[in-house]
């Protein structure tokens, strides 16, 4: 099958609503956790990824923007309530455990270590120490030119989807002294950003996808892009593929195996508005705005 020219995963896509509007999601184990607005953060049994089975969830003052699992804790970025920390050995039954008001509005987060990198809007980047995750307190603060909406941290460098302002590039080696060490402007807006080796990838607005050599932090240079057909809103890489969440294009999924060369291999209508997807063991998961979860098997080699 195929849609103006593309081809298109199975129609029976596995979907599950939710309370609010989907923004992020992050598999672990046989979980999905989905940042979901005001209804804050909702917890997915997907062991079965063609039934999908709502098992938990916990109310946050949000709205919940983004979500990353680290161990047994979900740190949420949930928008002008800042950081919030749940405990979720128990799926089933999540927990707060900790909060942090962030100086701006929590959009994106990312941990490494006993740290939570936290896109925070208008404020930039904001680095909070977790290493007690029920006592986190901010150890950094970078202010970015216009509003950070993704995070991504890669070698002590963080890499910042930061609007109209493009990619930034930080120095978070020392993460109580950020520094910026470049950046790469573009011509719509930046929403967010993946790094896998040397290339960091880079959801961008009505520009499309756009890939970025990283190699020297210092010294960016874009690869090359592709026109998406709406509004690249989320990004995720597994093996030699980017899966965009498109906004009301769906998911698209883009080959990049040939050096300087993109080629769209497959395409999903999420039914909603794409806005964030996390692949797991074969599977596409993705946060679809006003659809809540959208499951799909990808069928591609090395995903």
């Amino acid at each position: 099958m195929a849609k103006g020219g593309r081809p298109v995963f199975p129609d029976d896509a596995a979907r599950l609503a939710t309370p609010d509007n989907a923004y992020g999601v992050f598999v672990s184990g046989e979980h999905a956790y989905l940042a979901n607005g005001l209804s804050g953060l909702r917890v997915v049994d997907v062991s079965d990824p063609s039934e999908l089975t709502e098992v938990g969830s916990l109310k946050m003052p949000g709205p919940a923007r983004g979500v990353f699992i680290s161990g047994k804790y979900a740190f949420v970025a949930d928008g002008l309530s800042g950081l919030r920390i749940a405990d979720i050995s128990e799926p089933s039954s999540p927990r707060e455990v900790g909060a942090l008001a962030t100086p701006g509005h929590a959009y994106g987060v990312f941990v490494s270590g006993d740290h939570a990198f936290v896109a925070d809007g208008l404020s930039g980047l904001t680095v909070v120490d977790v290493s007690n995750p029920s006592a986190p307190r901010q150890v950094g603060q970078l202010a970015t030119p216009d509003y950070a909406y993704g995070v991504v941290v890669s070698g002590g460098v963080a890499y910042v989807a930061d609007g109209l302002s493009g990619l930034r590039i930080i120095d978070v080696s020392n993460p109580a002294l950020p520094k910026e060490l470049s950046a790469l402007d573009g011509s719509s807006s930046a929403l967010s950003v993946f790094v896998s080796g040397d290339m960091a990838f880079l959801a961008h607005g009505f520009a499309g996808l756009r890939i970025v050599d990283v190699s020297n932090p210092n010294s960016p240079q874009t690869i090359t892009s592709i026109a998406t057909p709406d509004y690249a809103y989320g990004v995720f890489v597994s093996g030699n593929h980017a899966f965009v969440a498109d906004w009301n294009s769906g998911l698209h999924v883009v080959d990049f195996s040939t050096s300087g060369q993109l080629r769209e291999v497959g395409y999903l209508d999420t039914q909603g508005r794409a806005t964030g997807v996390f692949v797991y063991r074969g599977y596409a998961f993705v946060a679809d705005w006003d659809g809540g979860l959208v499951v799909a098997r990808v069928d591609l080699p090395g995903v």
